[in-house]
């Protein structure tokens, strides 16, 4: 942004070769997407897309027809360079995404760092984030969060990922698709315990709903209700611990104890030594070998 004589901002609107812009699309209401979004949009010289299919519906309700290129997490490393290259040889790009903003749980990120790595210019047209609309909707505390995204599919990463959750006091964003919900609800009132909870669905759209209830409330609301349309959850941080309870909660425990309590909160055994290590102030190879002993010694 420019100053102008007189001390009024003056808008950076004209469209510039060889750079990037991140584009945020509407996540269900087409009203919310910005003039200068639209503008953009009309004057780059092409469009990398998450989906070409759905951003030329887009396009088309816009009346702006535009050479696209496919940008999504399973060509990324392919055509990420692509992209690169044409930026550097002094093209305009929009990077889009099928609802949001680019780069946020979103493969752009990679592009961008790959601008970055090059020396490309990179800007971004602001617009809607469902996962803030969520956060401002929840009625819970938006002064400090965390973005979780999608949890990993992968049960040893899955739990690694939830017993990490278990002691974050920020409130916690998450995404979730409808076929997969009940069994996250399931995965986290088991790791998390019950805390309040804020279920987004449909944001912007007809039939916006925002649930606020609790874990365990969730979990029964939706044994009798099919999920529907894709979620963003909004999580209560759990209760701050204090430092000398944190230091004193394994002091009587027994090495094969300290391990035995953070696999009963999910982690696998290699995870559970790990944290009872940083405990205990010792590699995971000493506390190995302590555990060795205590086997040995039961034996004995």
């Amino acid at each position: 942004m420019s100053i102008k004589r007189n001390g009024e901002p003056e808008e950076k609107n004209r469209v510039e070769g060889g750079t990037l812009y991140l584009v945020a699309t509407p996540i269900g209401n087409l009203a919310d997407l910005s003039e200068r979004a639209i503008k953009v949009l009309g004057e780059v010289d092409f469009i990398a897309a998450e989906d070409t299919r759905n951003s030329m519906r887009l396009l088309t309700h816009l009346g702006i027809s535009k050479p696209m290129i496919s940008y999504f997490e399973h060509n990324k490393r392919e055509r990420g360079p692509v992209i690169a290259d044409r930026l550097a040889a002094g093209e305009s790009c929009a990077l889009i995404t099928d609802a949001g903003t680019p780069a946020i749980s979103d493969p752009g990120e990679d592009l961008v760092a790959l601008c970055a790595q090059r020396g490309i210019p990179v800007t971004h047209i602001p617009g809607a984030c469902a996962a803030i609309v969520a956060l401002t909707l929840s009625g819970l505390p938006t002064g400090r969060f965390v973005f979780d995204g999608f949890l990993p599919v992968a049960k040893a990463e899955r739990r690694e990922r939830l017993a990490e959750l278990a002691g974050e006091t920020r409130t916690v964003i998450l995404h979730e698709a409808p076929h997969k919900l009940r069994a996250t609800l399931d995965d986290l009132v088991e790791a998390l315990g019950d805390r309040p909870i804020a279920l987004c669905r449909e944001l912007t759209k007809r039939n916006e709903e925002i649930m606020r209830t609790t874990l365990s409330g969730a979990v029964e609301y939706y044994r009798t209700h099919d999920p529907r349309g894709e979620y963003v959850l909004v999580l209560a941080g759990g209760e701050k611990r204090s430092a000398a309870a944190d230091e004193a909660f394994w002091q009587e425990m027994t090495p094969e104890a300290h391990v035995a309590y953070y696999e009963a909160q999910g982690a696998s055994r290699m995870d559970a030594m790990k944290k009872a290590a940083r405990d205990r102030g010792m590699s995971k190879s000493a506390l190995y070998s302590l555990l060795l002993q205590g086997k040995e010694q039961g034996q004995g």
